[in-house]
Parts: structure tokens; sequence; C-alpha cells
């Protein structure tokens, strides 16, 4: 490993370009890259600043967001997904420091510092950054592995509120960091995903299904099926979106995710009502032909929005798994009809594009009617849990500028951000 002095300077002589173009300059332009490499020396500089660690070893680290690509709620019924991860990240500057401690400054937020002598859940760390370090340290230990501290100074372009998952980003960043030091790198990708997972269900709170951090810790196009999710099948798809002939847009409408646990929830707990109906805990243990014989009893018992809901799990479960084919046999408008046919399956069976809760907020549904306008052809539809936040679309390269312009003209000034499907996922990306 290099100093923290000694990295700094092969940043700055672009010995690391090859890599950081990797992660970050997947158009391949010159400014995309010298943005990378600036960005990879600030975090290195800030870092030696805060801890005056200039001659002490350290390396730099990504976790990246996420975008789900196919499979709206599906993954906490067992289901299958498509997901990828994205150029956008944290991006961490961190070195060991001898301690029993790890500190964290985290650019625009207070430092966090957590003791690796008392690992226990704490109540009032519950959405927290904290908690989340707590949690990955407390489950690599459960793991069999000797903690021990470290500094890290850490950015992020991780949009908030997006639907890229920035909780992953963080799990997977910090899960990293904890595997190159402690674990002398035996965490593989996967496990460093349910690790993030551990500590976002039982220290941050949230009852979250598995996706968010494998699209984040894998990398690439990745299909994940979780029927069994201790041992979730996963397999990564070679398909290189940058030559489709459409661009990645995710639209932030600004609307809030705040308050929308309810919401969230309400999902999980009626697709959960309908597969009780058969004794099972998730829809994906009950036959669809059961399901479709018992839909009058179903009404009955556990409403027509449970019921809706369910048609939507079993419809994307099934529509996943023909996305993912569509993109390995590299026929993309097949792909794209499917986005569209998941778009609608959200909005009318899923019903994640409002909450019920404020109807005269209806950002998303007013995003997508917008897109639809704009676009001759391509696709769009509700990105992440929905209710609020974000639409997902995919636009031809030469109607971009058109469809930029016009969402922002509706949302605001860089409202339409451009991504791209990075290959990789969690990673040490300089050392």
């Amino acid at each position: 490993m290099s100093t923290c002095s000694q990295l700094l300077t092969a940043l700055k002589d672009g010995i690391h370009d090859k890599t950081l173009a990797a992660l970050y300059a997947l158009d391949g332009t010159a400014q995309k890259l010298d943005e990378a490499r600036a960005r990879a020396v600030r975090t290195a500089e800030r870092f030696a600043a805060q801890y005056g660690a200039d001659n002490q070893d350290a390396a730099l680290f990504s976790g990246p967001g996420r975008t789900e690509i196919g499979g709206n709620h599906t993954d906490h019924q067992h289901g299958r997904v498509l997901c990828g991860s994205v150029d956008l990240d944290m991006l961490a500057c961190a070195a060991p420091n001898g301690t029993h401690m790890v500190r964290v400054q985290s650019e625009g937020y207070p430092a966090l510092e957590i003791s690796l002598d008392d690992l226990s859940p704490k109540k009032e760390e519950e959405n927290t950054s904290a908690a989340l370090v707590r949690g990955v340290a407390a489950k690599i230990k459960e793991l069999g592995y000797e903690l021990s501290g470290f500094d890290a100074y850490a950015t992020s372009t991780v949009l908030s509120g997006s639907g890229l998952s920035s909780s992953a980003a963080y799990e997977t960043l910090v899960g990293n960091i904890f595997n190159h030091f402690c674990c002398g790198d035996k965490l593989d990708t996967v496990t460093i995903a349910k690790i993030g997972q551990y500590a976002e269900n039982v220290y941050f709170g949230k009852p979250c299904g598995l996706m968010d951090q494998m699209g984040s810790s894998v990398g690439g196009a990745v299909f994940i099926d979780f029927n069994n999710p201790a041992d979730p099948v996963v397999e990564r798809i070679d398909y290189d979106f940058s030559r489709s002939g459409y661009a990645l847009c995710i639209v932030d409408t600004g609307s809030s995710h705040g308050d929308l646990t309810g919401d969230y929830a309400a999902v999980t707990r009626e697709m959960g009502a309908v597969a009780a109906h058969f004794g099972k805990q998730v829809l994906r243990d009950v036959p669809l032909e059961d399901f479709r014989a018992a839909l009058p009893a179903l009404r009955r018992e556990c409403g027509d929005r449970a019921v809706l809901r369910a048609i939507h799990f079993y419809n994307d479960d099934r529509r996943t798994v023909l996305e993912a084919a569509a993109l390995k046999n590299g026929d993309f408008d097949v792909f794209l009809s499917l986005v569209n046919e998941s778009g609608r399956s959200s909005a009318l069976h899923l019903q994640n594009t409002w909450s019920t809760a404020n109807p005269r907020q209806q950002a998303i549904p007013l995003a997508l009617a917008e897109a639809e306008r704009l676009l001759d052809s391509g696709a769009c539809r509700v990105h992440g849990g929905g209710f609020a936040g974000t639409i997902q679309a995919f636009v031809p390269n030469a109607d971009l500028d058109q469809f930029k312009s016009g969402m922002e003209a509706l949302f605001g000034a860089g409202k339409c951000h451009i991504l791209h499907i990075r290959p990789q996922g969690g990673c040490v990306v300089a050392e």
C-alpha cells in the first residue's frame, strides 16, 4: 500500500487513469477522465488534511449507486430482479489508524466515530450512517474476522432521494474498506452485499430486500434470483448499454420520500397477506395457478389493492427473466417494450407512483406523462421504491437534448441526470 503522499502523486501523474476511466469516463471523453482524476485527488488531499496523514498508508475505495432495471418490488417476495451499478458513487480515501475506532468524515456532514468495542445496535442511531458502519462491522466480526479501526474521508455523487440507493453505496464502501484492511480481501461481492443488507435491516432499521446492495456491490448489469435469499443466484449480463443507441436518464421530480415509510411497508404487508392466505410467507412460494383460482376469496380477505399488487409481482417477476434474455440476445427493442410494460404495471397494479396520503403530490405520474410525450421511442418507468422521487428513461441519443431540456423545463435545471452502467461494483480504486 502506498502512503497518502505517494497515492496523491500517482493520481496526479495519471498512473491510475485506466482504472478511473473504467469507473467514470464511460462516455470516453477526456473531460470525464479529467473530472474523475480531479475528484480522486481532492478526496485524498482532504483525507490528508483531515487526519494529518501524508505519510500514512492509504487507499482509495468506491461504493457505487445502483439503478433498478427490472423487477419493481419483487425482491422482498423472493422474486427476480435486474439491476446495475452506475457511475455515480461514494468515493473514500481511507487508512488503518491502529486503534479500535472508526472515524469517517463525509463531505458536508458531521464527522462520526464508532468504537469497535461496542457493536450492539443502538436505537438512537437508527436511520444514520453510524448505524450502517456499526452494523457492517458487527457482521464482519460475526464472520470471524478480527477488526481494527480506520480513518476515512468520503465524498458522494449519488443523488439523494434518487432511488440510486445511497445507503447501499455507503454500506458497500464501508464493507470494502473493512474487507481490505481486516479481511485480506477474502469477502466476495455477494457476501459484502449480504453484510450491507444486515446492517440496514438490523441496525439502520429499514426492512429492505437485497437488491440494492447486490446492485451496488457486484457491478455491471446483474440478474438476481432471490428464490433462496441466503444463497441468491447471481448472473452478470454482458451487455454494453453504451452501444444501444439509447441514454439512461434518471429524472429527479423533486418530490420527497419523507413520511412514505407506511406506503413502502404496505406493499410488503399486502403482498405478504396474499401469500399468508396459502400458508406461505412470500408470493414466490405460491403457484400462479393457485393464486388465480383463489381470486374471489382473496378479494374478500385481503382487498383489491393487495390482489393487484400480487398480480404485479407475478407479471414483473416473469418480465424480468425476459428482460435479461433480451439483453443477452442483444435485442434492445424487445427489452424496451418490456421496460414500458413494467412501468405500466407499477402504475396500474402495484400503485406506487403516488401516495394516497397526499394526492396533491403526483410528480411521478406527471413526469411519466411528460416523458411519454417527449419520447417517440424508448421507455420510461417509475424508479426504485416509488411514491415520490425519480423516474427512469431510456432515451434515443438523437433525442437526448430535447428530452433533457423538456424534463428540466418542468422540474428544474439539473434534474435530468445522464448515467452509465459501470462494469465494476464496490472496489479498491487505487493504493
